[in-house]
């Protein structure tokens, strides 16, 4: 070490040293922050948060519009607490029209398999209406890793498979965070997602190149809040316990 570097270590010492004093000089009370208070959310087993929007409550689509006119009612079948795609009735969407959220869906492919890769168990979960979690009966069902269950269709593989059998419900937990556009409809920050398959991690965070295509590469276009929309692929996959907390 030549004595330039001795010297400037001795400053860097030296003035470390009066920022320590400080620190020890300290009370715990000066780092204590009380406001704002965080509200209370009251949980429970199988049931919403109490802060949650209840998309569907087990007894009915009224929540839900057909994607075809996104007016008139749901076509779907409700049954024993839960929904399923009636096939050839469109796919169907919410009233209400969200941005960032925490969403929680509860979801079952057939029992009886039929079909192989994507023609499966398939559905999806369309976040604003235009990103899609695929639904996708993927046990011991091999497809393309970008288009399996867990998957950001055609852009996102998931970590790992966390797949339950066909018949057994299964449940997503979904953090989205919306992309940003500035005034003149510029992408100023990508959309980002965050998926738990069965409370195993699939999606950490991950950061999307725009909104799903089935054939291209997906591109941006400016827009605004949207709905949570489920497809309709043919294949009867049920869903139900749908809640979402707006952040």
């Amino acid at each position: 070490m030549n004595i330039r570097s001795i010297m400037s270590a001795g400053v860097v010492t030296l003035l470390a040293i009066p920022a320590l004093a400080q620190q020890n000089k300290m009370r715990p009370e000066e780092t204590e922050v009380w406001e704002p208070e965080p509200r209370v959310v009251i949980t429970s087993a199988d049931k919403a948060p109490s802060d949650a929007i209840v998309l569907f409550d087990g007894t009915s689509l009224d929540q839900w519009v057909s994607e075809k006119d996104g007016s008139s009612p749901a076509e779907w079948e409700v049954a024993d607490g839960a929904f399923t795609v009636v096939r050839g009735k469109g796919g169907i969407r919410t009233k209400q029209e969200f941005t960032d959220y925490q969403l929680h869906v509860e979801w079952r492919t057939p029992t009886e398999i039929v079909g192989e890769g994507q023609g499966r168990g398939n559905s999806g979960i369309f976040m604003q209406g235009l990103y899609e979690v695929q639904v996708l009966d993927s046990y011991n069902n091999r497809t393309y890793s970008n288009g399996q269950a867990g998957s950001i269709y055609k852009q996102r593989i998931p970590l790992v498979n966390a797949t339950k059998a066909p018949g057994e419900w299964q449940t997503y937990d979904i953090i989205w965070t919306a992309p940003r556009f500035n005034a003149d409809g510029i992408l100023t920050s990508k959309a980002r997602v965050t998926v738990l398959h069965n409370g195993v991690l699939v999606q950490n965070n991950v950061e999307l190149d725009g909104p799903t295509e089935y054939i291209g590469i997906p591109k941006y276009k400016a827009h605004g809040a949207g709905p949570i929309a489920l497809q309709d692929h043919g294949n009867p996959v049920s869903f139900r316990n749908i809640w979402i907390r707006p952040l």
